[in-house]
């Protein structure tokens, strides 16, 4: 209590004694007491508004400073280790995981030493901390197998950023890989993001970690056309494209004497960024050579032959097909 505190007390004692003495009203009375507790409470107000400035504010500077200036140099040291990482020339995807992964643990490093200024026991929330981590983990192991899979495809390196992959159903160039998930972009600039366990867990096919790739096409004739013109005119179309590659060989050679058409096939070899663009040219090339040469491409067909009795007209076997469909 402070002594004007004490002093307003004081002058309120004389008047409480005078009215005790004279038999006032038992309202003056209590309007006495009310005003004395109304100046207790103010006091007491006070009095904890001031210890709380004293001692619980300058703790909160303390835990803001800390955590402001913790999260600047987290940035500043995972800046440094991307830095580092592309300086000793490790690969860009085993750099950005790194980063993530020490921005992760000096955030957590951060936080713990921001309440350890607002004087909260961080040993027994290390503690806590510890046995909320296994229940999460316990709770959350697809999540953790992500984080495994992620650390897999990092170091094992199936693929890296830029490469084009087909995986899980899903095909797409590989924009980031991160500790839960792998952000990929398919050719129809959709973002896709497939966790990183389903990646792992089934067949990769990297479409671009060659330098070349072969395209498979089959081209099938009619058994009514010359067959070494329609050879003669596949090497033609062939060899007029630049883009194919003289080593190896392309290869054009019969393949199947099939049901109603005879397949050749046509492999010929190209640098990986040009696959697609190469193989619809050759499909429309070789399509208009047969269109010039009047050669044909065979196509699903069938010959639908009725055989009727004498005594049975056409048209009633024409009605009984109808109802029949």
């Amino acid at each position: 209590m402070t002594l004007q505190t004490f002093g307003r007390i004081s002058n309120l004692l004389p008047q409480l004694a005078v009215q005790d003495t004279t038999a006032a009203a038992p309202a003056e009375s209590t309007d006495l007491l009310q005003q004395a507790r109304d100046i207790l409470s103010a006091d007491l107000s006070r009095e904890m508004l001031l210890r709380v400035l004293t001692h619980w504010l300058p703790a909160i500077a303390a835990a803001a400073a800390v955590f402001l200036f913790g999260r600047i140099l987290v940035r500043l040291a995972v800046g440094m280790i991307e830095q580092a990482s592309r300086r000793a020339r490790m690969d860009e995807t085993l750099a950005k995981f790194l980063g993530n992964f020490a921005s992760i643990i000096l955030q957590l490093v951060v936080c713990i030493a921001s309440l350890s200024c607002l004087g909260i026991d961080t040993t027994s929330l290390s503690a806590v901390l510890v046995a909320s981590g296994f229940a999460i983990g316990m709770a959350l192991q697809g999540s953790l197998g992500n984080v495994a899979s992620g650390v897999l495809l990092v170091f094992f390196r199936p693929f890296r950023v830029g490469d084009t992959i087909e995986v899980a159903g899903h095909t797409g160039r590989v924009v980031e890989i991160q500790i839960f998930n792998t952000l990929l972009l398919s050719p129809d600039n959709v973002r896709i993001i497939l966790p990183n366990a389903s990646i792992t867990g089934g067949t990769i096919r990297n479409l671009s970690g060659e330098p070349n790739r072969r395209i498979d096409l089959v081209i099938g004739c009619s058994y009514n056309d010359p067959l070494r013109d329609v050879r003669r005119m596949l090497e033609q179309i062939v060899a007029a494209e630049p883009r194919i590659l003289a080593d190896p060989a392309p290869v054009i050679a019969v393949s199947e004497l099939a049901e109603s058409s005879v397949n050749f096939v046509v492999r010929p070899w190209v640098r990986s960024a040009d696959y697609h663009a190469v193989k619809f040219s050759l499909t429309e090339q070789i399509k208009l050579g047969f269109d010039d040469r009047g050669l044909t491409i065979p196509f699903p067909s069938r010959d639908v032959f009725i055989h009727h009795s004498g005594t049975e007209s056409a048209k009633t076997v024409f009605e009984a097909a109808a109802s029949a469909a």
